[in-house]
């Protein structure tokens, strides 16, 4: 049977949702956006859900990514390619390593 190798209890996956929370909140800030004003663009019903994915705590939903990308100005395909690199490193690895 198939287990999920990147459950959220795994430190290294812990490790790397807050690494991508930094990087989620280093491009809200330079897009110069409350964690407010993002959860209205990204239709977040609570701007406390910003808070969340900033610390590690929760993931963007895939289909919320060109929202997303959008209200931080970062082009769609490099937006998803950078999350990959924090909430799938398995494949980000095959598809982008040389």
């Amino acid at each position: 049977m198939y287990g999920n190798p990147q459950r959220r209890s795994d430190v290294d996956v812990q490790t790397l949702r807050r690494e991508g929370g930094r990087w989620l909140k280093e491009r809200r800030e330079e897009a110069g956006l409350s964690q407010r004003q993002l959860a209205a663009k990204v239709g977040a019903d609570y701007y406390t859900f910003i808070s969340q994915l900033e610390t590690g705590r929760g993931r963007i939903p895939p289909d919320r990514y060109r929202d997303w990308a959008a209200a931080l100005g970062v082009p769609p395909r490099d937006f998803v390619r950078e999350l990959l690199q924090f909430y799938d490193p398995i494949t980000y690895d095959i598809l982008f390593s040389s």
